[in-house]
């Protein structure tokens, strides 16, 4: 034991120093360092996908469960997304040094705001073995190093992942140690990591609740947390039936991980049981699992299955929603507040009182009306890249961007 925790002790510190370097090297250099990464990455996705089929035989031998073995499943699709991701961010601006208005002046001195990276950066994920690349991405970018702790079921591939971006590192200019990977084999344990606050700087969570609420019980180290999927919509009286459909739909694409997937909705009572029906049997057809309570369940037994304890609170994680009758906005504004992750939730209306409504009531970090809340790490068209969703409260909240991963310094000239 006392072995590890000097080992992990080692790395951390070692991350630390070469943080520091990284904070000084120029953006040039660290945008030359992604586009690097970007070509070591598209250049071995033979390499990435073999250990990666190796990875999902010993997930069907231990049986690992269905969003899991989704997540570890890597194709050139996936890569090729990230390939994209990792050239979009050596192309963007630099996040870093820049200058901000300070929201005061102390006079008679000049005040002013720069961003700064944060430091050094632990990444705990579950599955998504591309994640890595991303975040390593983000990380050169910002000026922050960074440490990446996988999970067993996909070790194959992050091993693979791991020593491509290490090998890519050394042809460039950049600190050796400002990109690290610890093997879950190794025998450092998650605890030991996120509880190395001297000199981590940010731990990121990424997976199943479980994990990230493991994360966040046992670190002493600042954590972002992350959170997938049991977001709501509410289907106002005035809602229009085929948009209801698109947007639960449309939710779900986003792949490996539809973190804003709706897996709830909430119906209003008044709405009549032909679009309940043309609806339910849309989503059926499609191959989505429907669930209900026991309203409508009794109502339309040939489509919902009834609910049990506590999934209300729960991601399905998986192609299922579930549909609840409620009075009216208010309660259905309630009902989103008590149970829902917080980090993506949804009205369709034709009511702009409704929707006035439903922004000012509904306490999550992004909402939506009358569009798709879907997830996408690099939106087409747009220049930003997203690893995820927080409903942490704090200016951390909402989409995880770059910027993420910077703070602010401020400055007063005298």
């Amino acid at each position: 034991m006392q072995s590890s925790s000097n080992e992990v002790l080692n790395v951390v510190r070692e991350s630390h120093k070469a943080a520091t370097r990284l904070a000084q090297t120029s953006a040039s250099k660290r945008r030359l360092g992604v586009s690097i990464l970007a070509e070591a990455m598209a250049s071995s996705f033979d390499e990435i996908l073999e250990a990666n089929t190796i990875d999902l035989e010993m997930s069907r031998e231990m049986a690992i469960s269905e969003p899991i073995a989704d997540w570890i499943k890597l194709t050139p699709e996936r890569l090729e997304m990230t390939v994209s991701i990792l050239q979009q961010l050596s192309k963007s601006a630099d996040p870093t040094r820049r200058l901000i208005n300070a929201p005061y002046q102390l006079e008679p001195s000049q005040t002013y705001c720069q961003r700064i990276p944060l430091g050094t950066i632990a990444l705990v994920y579950e599955a998504f073995p591309e994640l890595a690349a991303i975040v390593a991405g983000m990380c050169l970018k910002t000026g922050n190093s960074l440490i990446i702790r996988g999970c067993s079921a996909a070790s194959n591939s992050n091993q693979v992942i791991a020593s491509i971006l290490q090998k890519a590192l050394a042809a460039t200019e950049l600190p050796s140690n400002c990109i690290t990977s610890i093997s879950p084999d190794s025998g450092i344990s998650i605890q030991e990591l996120v509880t190395q606050d001297r000199h981590l700087n940010l731990v990121i969570p990424y997976g199943r609740p479980s994990l990230v609420q493991q994360v966040a019980e046992k670190a002493t180290a600042t954590v972002l947390k992350t959170t997938i999927g049991n977001c709501y919509l509410y289907w106002s009286l005035s809602g229009n039936l085929d948009l209801i459909r698109q947007v639960v739909v449309d939710s779900h694409d986003s792949e490996p991980d539809a973190v804003n997937a709706i897996e709830k909705v909430l119906v209003n009572q008044n709405i009549k049981s032909p679009a309940l029906q043309a609806l339910f049997n849309s989503l059926q057809q499609q191959g989505f699992h429907l669930r209900g309570d026991e309203v409508l369940v009794e109502a339309f037994p040939e489509y919902l299955k009834p609910m049990k304890s506590g999934e209300w609170r729960r991601p399905y994680l998986r192609k299922a929603v579930a549909f609840r009758f409620v009075e009216c906005l208010p309660q259905a504004v309630s009902w989103i507040n008590r149970y829902s992750s917080g980090h993506a939730d949804c009205i369709v209306t034709e009511s702009y009182q409704e929707s006035r409504q439903f922004v000012q009531g509904v306490d999550s970090a992004l909402v939506y009306i009358n569009t798709s809340p879907r997830f996408s790490r690099n939106p087409e068209g747009g220049e930003d890249v997203f690893l995820g969703m927080s409903n942490q409260k704090g200016y951390r909240q909402g989409l995880i961007s770059v910027e993420t991963f910077t703070t602010i310094k401020q400055v007063v000239q005298g």
